[in-house]
Parts: C-alpha cells; structure tokens; sequence
C-alpha cells in the first residue's frame, strides 16, 4: 500500500501538516494570489511529467511585476509551489525574475520532500515562460489582442 506521500493529491488537510514543512502547508491550504488576471501583461501554462498544470498570469510596471496570479491542477505541492512563486515575483524586475529558480522555491517553501522537487521545478519554469510571454508582448504589443488569456 502506497504512503500518503506517494499520493499527495489523496492528503487531507490534517495529512498535508504531517509530511510538508508549515509554509507548503500554509500556501497549499489556503494558496496565496490564486484566480486569473484579467488584462496581464505576461501569461504562461505548463504542464509538468507528472501532469500537474501551473497557470500564471503577470501585471508589469515599468518592468517591475507589480501583480502574479496563478491557477494549479495538481497535487498539494504544486499548489504551493504556484501560490509562492506569485510572491517571489512581486516587486522583482523581469530579469530578477527571469532567474527564480527550483531551489528559491524550495527554500521558500522552507523544503519540499525530494519527491516533490519537479513541483518546484515546473513553478520555476512557468515564471520563467510567462516572463518570456510578457518580453514578447512588449516587443510586439499587437499581439496581445490575439492572445488566447
């Protein structure tokens, strides 16, 4: 039989205390910045192998992000990983953004067990996509009317 670990997406709140650190277990029960952005200046979705999908949508001032919002299909650790990653960001430049990496995020979270690694990984990669998004808009902001969110 497999642990509660094994299957985080199973975890009770209760579970969720037992095996993550308390800031995982403070961003997966009651996630930080979550919902759409309307009108975001950058936006990424990316699915990672295990099929948990981070949404995140950017709002850029002066090419400082002044607002992150995020949406996740996954388990607990992935919850949290996008609800701190819109805190990581705010307040950062693109470029300091741009460079958030897995291991911020799980210093962040004050530790992730190793199996939930690629969570971070994903949220990382995500910012990094959205940041891109937002680059591209600015280069072209045409575009942004054609965009699908």
């Amino acid at each position: 039989m497999a642990s509660a670990i094994d299957d985080p997406q199973r975890l009770s709140i209760e579970e969720v205390r037992k095996v993550y650190s308390e800031t995982v277990a403070s961003h997966a029960t009651s996630p930080r910045n979550m919902g759409s952005l309307s009108n975001a200046d950058g936006f990424a979705s990316m699915t990672g192998p295990c099929g948990d999908t981070i949404e995140l949508w950017l709002k850029v001032n002066s090419r400082t992000i002044s607002g992150a919002t995020f949406s996740a299909d996954g388990c607990a650790a992935t919850v949290a990983c996008g609800s701190i990653i819109t805190e990581l960001v705010k307040g950062k430049t693109v470029a300091e953004a741009q460079r958030i990496g897995q291991t911020d995020i799980v210093d962040a979270l004050d530790g992730l067990p190793d199996g939930n690694h690629h969570c971070a990984l994903l949220a990382a990669n995500t910012i990094k996509a959205a940041v891109t998004d937002y680059v591209a808009m600015e280069r072209e902001p045409w575009k942004k009317a054609y965009r699908n969110r």
